[in-house]
């Protein structure tokens, strides 16, 4: 349960401390038209950076990154809200300590 939550505190700094006024606008298609997928990569990376300090997985910083791109994109297309794209972002959190757990990761 340890990594569980700083894995969370990871996603809170992310998604709250470190994300900038600029990148919650600017990685957003409709916002961005030209440029957005830069700033939503950028975004994403830091997540996938935190995750893997916390863990000391490649391959989980990796899934992160992508995991959270994804996420937040279908967010910003309308695909759900705010409450699914959280949820989704704390499933992913929990997947990655089931992986490590299992030793898959």
């Amino acid at each position: 349960m340890d990594i569980f939550f700083l894995l969370l505190f990871g996603h809170a700094l992310g998604d709250y401390a470190l994300q900038t006024e600029y990148m919650c606008t600017n990685k957003n298609p409709k916002n961005n038209p030209e440029n957005w997928y830069f700033v939503l990569i950028a975004h994403s990376v830091i997540h996938g950076g935190l995750v893997g300090f916390f863990t000391g997985s490649l391959v989980l910083a990796l899934a992160e990154t992508v995991a959270h791109f994804l996420i937040d994109l279908g967010k910003m297309k309308g695909k759900f809200g705010f409450r699914t794209d959280e949820l989704l972002h704390i499933g992913a959190k929990g997947l990655w300590v089931i992986l490590m757990t299992q030793g898959l990761a």
